[in-house]
């Protein structure tokens, strides 16, 4: 199994959409950037912002597309043409309506579950499905038609502070997952509860 080179986030651009629960994959791949003391900065060829940092002894490539979410492939096909890497070298990040605030699941490979993000990124790396992803929990809001207006909506303190927990559990076991150990990685984080 290839190594994990880079981490993307997906979610929304611009300020009004920076706390809403679609953008959780973008909170994770801030905290990397504010861990690893290397700002993103807004990168033109990638479509969104970028860093590369040296992250559990590794050198990994971060992006936050500038896209919209159903335009997220654009920028995650960009970053691999430029450092020639194929899909099994990517961990997309993204919100899991079918997963609790608190929780975060590692899965590889797989369909789109409606996910407009990621509908997008399969479909710009020619359908090939076969990247990890980190599922972050933001829970359902219990009706499909209330589904996107939960999703662009702001989380409350209580279910931030869990999501907020999760992220910090996701960062705790990203360099097993960096290094290939994903059961390691998966044992601990599939385990957490906040």
């Amino acid at each position: 199994m290839s190594q994990v080179k880079a981490i993307i986030g997906l979610g929304n651009p611009g300020p009004e959409y920076a706390d809403t629960r679609h953008n959780a994959g973008a909170w994770l791949v801030e905290a990397i950037a504010r861990d690893s003391h290397a700002p993103l900065r807004m990168e033109k060829k990638f479509l969104g912002q970028y860093a590369k940092v040296h992250f559990a002894g590794r050198d990994v490539h971060l992006l936050n597309p500038t896209t919209f979410m159903n335009r997220s492939g654009a920028a995650v096909a960009a970053l691999c043409q430029f450092f020639k890497l194929s899909p099994d070298e990517l961990l997309v990040a993204h919100d899991e309506l079918d997963i609790a605030p608190g929780t975060a699941r590692y899965k590889t490979g797989g369909g789109h579950g409606g996910h407009n993000g990621l509908r997008d990124t399969i479909s710009a790396l020619g359908n090939r499905k076969d990247f990890h992803r980190l599922r972050i929990g933001i829970g359902h809001p219990g009706n499909a038609r209330q589904v996107t207006n939960y999703v662009l909506g702001r989380p409350g303190k209580a279910e931030r502070q869990a999501i907020d927990a999760a992220l910090d559990e996701c960062l705790a076991t990203l360099p097993d997952a960096l290094a290939g150990d994903w059961a390691r990685a998966m044992n601990r984080l599939h385990s957490f509860t906040p």
